[in-house]
Formats: structure tokens, sequence, C-alpha cells
């Protein structure tokens, strides 16, 4: 560990972090080579999504919710109907819980790329911004938009649009897809290998800053063999286990004085969600190319630098594209039952009977677990929510991630730890605008 400068004065305010969803600051104070201040503000208005719901139909939910982010959007959606399903007393059939992993894959893979390409690869190649790189490394800008252009496509396939899908509902979807629909699925999706190769090999040729600080990790964990991003308990590396309805004993979410977004903790002061978290927990269920891409990144569980977040990303990519190409197959080869199809709109003609009842959501976004809880009345109108996103849950461990940087790099310039703090930030993928709630109506 470097040593640290004695008598050293610093001060690094940050002010809207920029390649991170929504608006944080990073504020660091040091004086006489002491740490006085160290935080990252959440300074995003609050949002009220929970208050919107109330007096809404439990039908509208996933409608509503979606528009929480703009990146996992689908996400969100497959919570809210995960909650509502279970408030109604439904249970999905096989075909649509395979349509919904599919989904779940393609925005994997789309918000993946879209952080290892646009917001985490200027840092490590020295760039300010994504822009200068389409002079610099233009194969791999193109690499990046067409793997993406490819899976949003996909994703309007499945689900009539990516940003806020329209097709999955409560109860499964409104469009099937068609077998026609099923082999350029397929196709396309196998067609993407070369790029996803291509991404690896390019993750493998970066250089990650070197720093670990050991925490509490949290994700969905299961009894299968299916790397578990759709279902499963609550567990963490801890050696907790709950249900997904006792998702408040996991979170203990507070309000802190310095953000908009609460923090939370489990069995230690705060805790980390997100791809690095499901690769310590759940590694050994990875598809084999997975494994693969893990072991060319040197990638090895227990991995407690966040910094390699990113390349957990990578390696969730790979596994997203080969369990997405399988689940095309599957449809393809035993055919879609069409008779599954649901009438659009608002629970047409009743064909749902509602009730008084209580449901969780529990799935793994992109940036880490996501809950949703809804209560509804004996017509099917949410009473009360509560929405806990992964970006809230990370912000406390965030901070004790920068408590633990700031001394082992201060000898360095005060440009070189303003970025290397940053970079720390950035590479937990903050979706800041999703977390900010914290106001009781």
């Amino acid at each position: 560990m470097p040593a640290k400068k004695a008598g050293k004065n610093l001060g690094v305010k940050v002010e809207y972090l920029t390649r991170v969803e929504g608006h944080g600051n990073i504020v660091v104070e040091v004086r006489d080579g002491a740490l006085e201040a160290c935080r990252f503000d959440v300074v995003e208005a609050p949002r009220f999504f929970e208050a919107l719901l109330r007096g809404r139909s439990i039908f509208e939910a996933q409608h509503i919710t979606s528009r929480i982010c703009g990146i996992c959007a689908c996400a969100h959606s497959l919570t809210s109907i995960q909650a509502a399903e279970e408030a109604l007393g439904i249970i999905p059939t096989a075909q649509t819980t395979t349509l919904r992993r599919l989904l779940l894959d393609l925005e994997f893979i789309d918000s993946h790329v879209l952080h290892v390409y646009l917001l985490a690869l200027p840092d490590l190649v020295g760039a300010r911004s994504f822009l200068p790189l389409v002079a610099s490394h233009e194969k791999v800008v193109r690499r990046a938009l067409r793997m993406k252009k490819t899976v949003n496509h996909l994703s309007d396939t499945l689900v009539g649009r990516h940003v806020h899908p329209i097709s999955a509902i409560v109860g499964g979807f409104t469009k099937l897809p068609s077998p026609a629909d099923l082999e350029r699925m397929h196709e396309e999706l196998i067609a993407l290998r070369p790029d996803m190769e291509a991404t690896v090999a390019l993750v493998a040729s970066l250089a990650f800053p070197e720093f670990e600080r050991p925490t509490e990790y949290v994700a969905l964990v299961s009894d299968d063999a299916t790397y578990p991003l759709l279902a499963g308990d609550i567990g963490s590396s801890d050696g907790v286990r709950l249900a997904r309805r006792e998702y408040r004993r996991a979170t203990n979410e507070k309000v802190v004085p310095h953000s908009s977004a609460k923090h939370t903790s489990l069995s230690r002061d705060a805790y980390a969600v997100g791809a690095l978290a499901r690769f310590n927990l759940n590694h050994e269920k990875l598809a084999p190319r997975a494994k693969e891409a893990a072991r060319v990144l040197g990638l090895k569980a227990p991995c407690h630098n966040p910094f390699l977040n990113t390349v957990a990303q990578t390696v969730e990519a790979v596994h997203c594209l080969e369990e997405a190409i399988g689940l095309a197959g599957e449809l393809l080869e035993r055919g879609v039952d069409r008779s599954e199809a649901l009438v659009v709109g608002l629970n047409e003609g009743g064909r749902i009977p509602v009730r008084a009842g209580e449901g969780v959501g529990a799935i793994e976004a992109p940036r880490g677990i996501l809950f949703h809880r809804y209560v509804t009345d004996d017509a099917g109108l949410i009473t009360a929510a509560d929405c806990v996103i992964p970006t809230n849950q990370n912000l406390a461990n965030i901070e004790g991630d920068m408590r633990a940087l700031v001394p082992e790099i201060l000898h360095k310039s005060d440009a070189e730890i303003q970025l290397r703090l940053e970079m720390l930030v950035r590479s937990y993928d903050p979706c800041i605008s999703c977390s900010t709630h914290l106001v009781r109506l």
C-alpha cells in the first residue's frame, strides 16, 4: 500500500459527475493528511413514483414504473409484473417465463455494452469522454453501436420497444413472436458472438486500477442451476438468505442528510449489488463461454476490487448472449403456443379476477437487485407502493470505497486523485435518477 502523504491538504468537489445517469457530486476534503469529508452527494430531485402509483390499477403499474428508467425499463417492468402477479395470485406459464428471461438477457447485454464501451472505456484509454473515441477507436465505436442496435431491435420484436416496453403485461404477453421472428432473433444473436468475443479481447487489454475493500455482496440466489436473474431468494456473501418478501430486512433503508437517495445496509454498514456481486455469489452457474471469458479476463471469485465490476459486466454480457441464444433456439424448436397471447387492454373484460393482496417483485436489473412491492384493495387498486433501486443500495458502499481509497492514493496529484475517484463511482454504473425517493407523502 502506498504511504500516505503526511500533511497534505486536498479538496475535491466534482459537481455533476459525468458519464453516469443522473446527477451526483463527489466531495472529499483532506486536511494535514487526515480525511475530514468523503461523500457522494445525490442531488437529484425526488420523483414520487410510489405516490404516482397510489389509486392506479395494478394492471397499469408496469407501464408507469418502466418510466423510472430509460436504460433498465424492461427490468422495472418485469419486477412490477412479478409483484402484481403475486398480489393477484397469478403463476406465469413456462412459456411466459422463458420469454421474460429472454427479454432480461437482451436488456443486460444492451446495458452492459453501454457501460463498458461508452461510460467506462474512456477512463481506461485516457479520453475524457466517448466522443474522442470516434476518431481514435473507430472500429470499437462501431462495434458498440452495432451491438446496441442489434439487441434494441430484438427487444422491439419481443415487447414492442426496449425503452418502456408495451407488450409484456400482467399474466403474459399481448404479442408473441412468430416463427419467422424467432428464426431471425436466433440468427442475429448467433451473429453477435464475434463482436462479443472482440469485447472480451478489448477488456482483457485494459489495465484496471488495483484496489480492494472486502464488503458484503447481495444478489438473488437459487438452488437450481440457472444463473438467477429473474427469480430467486435474497442472498449475501455473509451467509444471509431471505425470501424476497423479506426485502426490507435485507435493505434497511435510511435517509442520510447529504443525499436525495436513501442508503441501505444488511450485515455490515454497507453492501454492494450488481454484476460483481452476482459473479461472486453465482459464478459457478455461468454459461461455459462466460466462464471462459472470466478466465481470459482473470476474474476470480471472490473479487473485492470494485473497479472490476466492469469486467464482471463483460462476463455477464457473454453469459446473457449465450442464454438468449439457447432460449430463442428452444422457443424456435418447440414452437410458441399462440393461444397464450393476451388481449390488449387494462384487464380487458375482467379476465383476471382481482382481489386485495400484497406482492413483492425481486429481479436482477443490470445494476443490481431491484425490488417493487404493491398492496392492492379488493378492486385491484394500489393502496401502497415501495421501490428499492440498485443504485441506492450501492451508495453507502461507494462512500465506504471512497474512504478506503483516498488514503491509498494521497501521494498522487490532485488531478489523478479526482480522476481515480470519478472512475471508482463510474465503475458501479450508477443510475442516479432511479434511486431518488426519500419523501413520505
